[in-house]
C-alpha cells in the first residue's frame, strides 16, 4: 500500500515539474494564435500575427542582429575555445593551473560585472560600439564554455591513437585533422550549439556593449516591456521553437539511424 502511494506521488510530482516547465510554452504559442492584442484573454483564432510579423521591420531587423551576431560568435568561440582545450589538455607549462582557473571566470561572474568590465575595455580602447564589440563581447563569454565542453570530450581521450598515426609517418597537423578532430567533434559541436544559445539569448552583456544600430532580439523584447510585448513576439517565439524542435527531431532520427 506505502508502494502504491510513493508510486503515485511520485508520478504527480512529475506531471507537476513538467507542467510547471511547459505550460508557459504551451501558453506562448497559444496566444500567437489569439485575436486579442493584449495577451489576457482569449478571443478568437486567427493567423494575422505571423503576416504583422513579416511586415513589423523593427523586430525582423533585430532578430537578423541576433542571428548574425550569434553565428559569428559561435564559430569564433568554438575554433578559439577548441585550440585552447587540446593545447592545455596536451602540453604542460609554467601557469597553466592559473590560466585553467581564469578561464573559469567568465562563468561564474554575474554577467552584469562582465557587460560593465567589457563596457569600461572597449571604452578604453575607443572602439565604437556596434556588431564589433558584441561579436568580441559574446565569443569571450561563449569561449569559456566551449572549452568546459571539449576538455571533457578530451578527457576519455586515448592518446595512444595520436602516437599510432605519428609512427605511421602522419605529421602533428595531418594527425589533428585526421584523427583527434574527428573523436573530439562532437564535443566541438555540443559546445558550438551551447554558445549559439548563449548568444542568441544575452540579454545583459548586449546591452552594455550594444550600438543604436545594433539592437538584438532580447533588447528588443526587452524595451517592449514597459509598453506591453505585441502578439508579434508570440509568432515570432513560436517559428523559433518550432525550427529548433525540427533540428532536434532531425538530429535524433540521424542518430538513431547511424546507431542502428
Amino acid at each position: 500500500m506505502a508502494g502504491k502511494a510513493y508510486k503515485w506521488t511520485s508520478i504527480a510530482y512529475m506531471v507537476l515539474i513538467f507542467l510547471m516547465l511547459y505550460a508557459p510554452i504551451f501558453v506562448l504559442i497559444a496566444y500567437s494564435f489569439n485575436e486579442s492584442e493584449l495577451n489576457i484573454v482569449w478571443t478568437g483564432f486567427t493567423f494575422k500575427w505571423y503576416g504583422s510579423l513579416v511586415k513589423n521591420q523593427e523586430i525582423i531587423d533585430a532578430f537578423k542582429n541576433s542571428l548574425i551576431l550569434a553565428l559569428l560568435s559561435t564559430i569564433i568561440s568554438a575554433m578559439v575555445g577548441t585550440l585552447a582545450a587540446v593545447g592545455m589538455y596536451k602540453y604542460n607549462f609554467r601557469g597553466k593551473s592559473v590560466l585553467d582557473g581564469l578561464l573559469y571566470i567568465p562563468v561564474v561572474i554575474p554577467e552584469i560585472v562582465m557587460g560593465i568590465a567589457l563596457l569600461a575595455f572597449f571604452s578604453m580602447l575607443r572602439l565604437p560600439l556596434g556588431l564589433l564589440s558584441l561579436v568580441l563581447s559574446h565569443a569571450a563569454f561563449c569561449i569559456p564554455f566551449v572549452v568546459v565542453v571539449v576538455r571533457a570530450r578530451l578527457e576519455g581521450f586515448d592518446r595512444s591513437i595520436e602516437e599510432a598515426a605519428a609512427d605511421l609517418g602522419a605529421s602533428p597537423w595531418k594527425t589533428f585533422f585526421k584523427v583527434t578532430l574527428p573523436i573530439i567533434m562532437p564535443g566541438i559541436v555540443s559546445g558550438a550549439l551551447l554558445a549559439f544559445t548563449l548568444s542568441i539569448d544575452d540579454l545583459i552583456i548586449s546591452f552594455f556593449v550594444s550600438g543604436p544600430k545594433s539592437t538584438t532580439l532580447p533588447m528588443k523584447i526587452f524595451g517592449m516591456v514597459k509598453y506591453g510585448v505585441t502578439p508579434e513576439i508570440n509568432a515570432l517565439s513560436t517559428i523559433m521553437l518550432v525550427v529548433t524542435l525540427s533540428i532536434v527531431i532531425v538530429a535524433q532520427s540521424i542518430r538513431l539511424k547511424k546507431s542502428s
